[in-house]
């Protein structure tokens, strides 16, 4: 059978399976956007012939990677934020009021180049006017389930004294929450299905209760998910107790949002009993270690989650609490907290991460029919990546394989050498192929420049950070 591309002779991770379903010497027969065959080299090439035929020794091919949380609308505010309380409030907030909807748009390339070429083919983006930056994933090709932030908080919040309960105005949500619905009316399934919708409520205490229970009803009715902050800080917890008496998961549990659409992200305060109330209540739990361990200090329960039976994935969040939008990064981290967390060494093994960045987070986020592994029929999402990288180095194959635990423990995404999206090279031999990443990088610097010129009158000259900025230390 004629195919358009086959990969042949590379070390292929199918992701099949309980494990990562290794097969040593493996090919990958690909046709129009969808994967026709997996296997051995010797079998593929005897069934069937390509345009083109890619050599892939010294090569790994695995499944794209899945950043399930993150939120590029404000990658051009990197930095600003780090190694501080009330990181909202008095790092970001002086610069976010001067972040525009065109600012939004254009910084968001910033990270969707970054995760591109560290793996990331699915980006699970959850932002403002994510009307305009979904046509950022159109251009450059990419994968993207993506949800418009809802909430009913004036933009100024970050005015409002901390302590302090937000102030809800209608009129608010429903503009956001009509946004919402144009997302899902003019853009899910299009791009060949490459672009897919959710709702996007921004978290329990941002929002009334008839606001949320609007949401419901509307992800019933498109049959979709919803993609909610859940239990995300303290300052959550305490808005959630002073309007309803109640913590978040009981207030979402009583009104019955803990079912299988919803994703709930972070759940950084949760006790091990709403840990396991949510696990068990069929919603997913997306982990992103490398934000709340900058933001917060706390390794979020999704070891807890996973052991109660939830369904979980991994996101790296947003550029301002995290620093990076890289997925090798999330499973290092979430591998390494967790160890040290439970003071055991043995406890959520290199695979796990794997897994929760491919299978686990397409399950998760309601996406494994589609990609999360190699296997005939599903969207040829794929990566190439080049085992003879240092990082890498040396490749063993027994008596112990080693490439998984370097993957996770060594690997910094620069290993990647070419990324396909349904069936399209994107990026090949490191260059992308579909956008000017200079020319993009230049114009989202400048906005970054305007936006820090305004900030300077609305920092604290008191701040611990421009303390630091004093003091040399920054």
């Amino acid at each position: 059978m004629k195919v358009s591309t086959i990969i042949e002779h590379a070390v292929v991770m199918t992701m099949e399976g309980k494990g990562v379903g290794i097969i040593e010497d493996g090919a990958v027969a690909v046709k129009g956007n969808l994967i026709e065959a997996v296997g051995p080299t010797e079998e593929i090439k005897r069934d069937y012939s390509a345009d083109e035929v890619i050599n892939g020794e010294n090569k790994l091919i695995m499944p794209g990677l899945i950043d399930a949380h993150i939120h590029t609308g404000i990658g051009v505010l990197r930095g600003v934020s780090q190694d501080i309380h009330n990181w909202m409030q008095e790092g970001l907030w002086p610069f976010m009021k001067h972040l525009s909807a065109d600012g939004h748009v254009k910084g968001s390339m910033i990270n969707i180049i970054e995760g591109i070429k560290a793996g990331t083919t699915t980006f699970c983006d959850y932002d403002s006017h994510m009307t305009k930056i979904v046509e950022n994933y159109v251009k450059v090709g990419a994968r993207a389930r993506v949800a418009e932030l809802v909430n009913e908080i004036p933009d100024d919040i970050g005015d409002v004294p901390v302590g302090d309960l937000y102030p809800f105005y209608s009129e608010i949500g429903e503009r956001k929450l009509q946004n919402n619905i144009q997302l899902i009316e003019e853009w899910h399934e299009k791009e060949n299905g490459r672009i897919t919708c959710m709702l996007g409520p921004h978290g329990p205490d941002m929002m009334s209760l008839e606001l949320l229970n609007e949401i419901k009803g509307l992800a019933e009715k498109y049959d979709t998910k919803m993609h909610m902050h859940v239990a995300q800080g303290d300052r959550e917890i305490d808005q959630m107790i002073k309007r309803y008496g109640k913590r978040s998961i009981a207030f979402l549990e009583e009104h019955g949002f803990l079912n299988e659409r919803l994703l709930a992200v972070h759940l950084t305060e949760a006790t091990k009993e709403e840990t396991e109330t949510v696990a068990k209540s069929g919603a997913a739990m997306i982990n992103c270690s490398g934000s709340i361990g900058i933001i917060d200090g706390i390794v979020p329960p999704i070891l807890e989650f996973i052991e109660a039976g939830g369904a979980a994935a991994l996101g790296s969040d947003q550029a301002p609490g995290n620093n990076c939008n890289n997925m090798f990064n999330e499973m290092k981290f979430v591998a390494i907290l967790n160890k040290v967390k439970r003071k055991d060494p043995a406890v959520f093994p290199a695979h796990w991460s794997l897994r929760l960045a491919t299978i686990e987070a397409a399950k998760a986020v309601g996406l494994d029919h589609e990609v999360g592994s190699l296997r005939a029929g599903k969207k040829a999402d794929l990566l190439i990546i080049n085992l003879q990288e240092p990082s890498l180095m040396p490749y063993i194959k027994s008596p112990i394989r080693n490439i998984v635990p370097n993957l996770v423990y060594s690997a910094k995404g620069n290993e990647v050498e070419s990324v396909m999206v349904d069936g399209q090279f994107i990026m090949r031999d490191k260059e992308l192929l579909t956008v000017n990443e200079q020319e993009t990088l230049q114009i989202a610097q400048s906005v970054a420049d305007e936006i820090s010129e305004k900030a300077k009158g609305n920092i604290n000259p008191d701040s611990v950070l421009m303390k630091r900025m004093e003091s040399g230390e920054l």
